[in-house]
């Protein structure tokens, strides 16, 4: 079963290769929409800037076929911190448009008190979550590091919620599309289970 990483150029994808060759997971780097073809499920991995990844993703022309298979094929696809936020419609980092298949809008974290709370967000916190495919307990502990997160989506979806001074949106799931703002491929045993299970989906 071939899983496709996408590299457009702002992922983290030594990680993610690393934990799914721990897995012993068929997986391949994917860059043009050519490549795609033949996958059974999609990671999409990402550390860096909203607008800079949305524009890296249309100039390899990889937006069509990432939304014919998440929309049309209904096939797993997993996206992992930035890659969570290309799912969304839009992101204030940039004023930017994303791939659009969650309605929900990525805003920066707004913490009242800096000095105990920074940002960006970094390291571990609790994910709690209920009727999860992707968490088998419903409380749970991932590495986090980013600035930014979705604002509750317009749509029922099931919700991973983290609080870092309050309450947010740290990863969502809607059928086949799944979206965590934390990174698996950097948490130990609880990231590697969480990928196990998106790998027997």
């Amino acid at each position: 079963m071939a899983i496709g990483i996408i590299d457009y150029g702002v992922g983290n994808l030594h990680s993610v290769k690393r934990k799914l060759h721990l897995l012993h997971a068929d997986f391949k780097v994917v860059k043009n929409p050519t490549e795609i073809i033949g996958c059974e499920k999609i990671i999409l991995p990402g550390v860096g800037h909203f607008g800079i990844a949305m524009q890296n993703i249309q100039s390899q022309n990889l937006a069509e076929s990432l939304s014919h298979f998440a929309l049309n094929e209904k096939k797993p696809i997993l996206g992992i911190c930035l890659g969570m936020q290309l799912m969304a419609l839009h992101s204030v980092e940039g004023n930017t448009n994303g791939l659009g298949w969650i309605r929900t809008k990525i805003v920066k974290l707004d913490v009242q008190d800096p000095s105990n709370f920074k940002v960006p967000h970094i390291g571990w916190n609790s994910v709690c979550a209920e009727n999860s495919k992707l968490l088998s307990d419903p409380k749970n502990e991932f590495y986090f590091v980013h600035s930014y997160h979705a604002e509750e989506p317009e749509e029922k979806v099931v919700q991973h919620r983290t609080i870092y001074e309050k309450e947010f949106i740290s990863g969502f799931e809607k059928e086949n599309i799944f979206g965590v703002q934390y990174h698996p491929e950097k948490s130990h045993n609880q990231g590697m289970e969480m990928l196990k299970r998106f790998l027997e989906l």
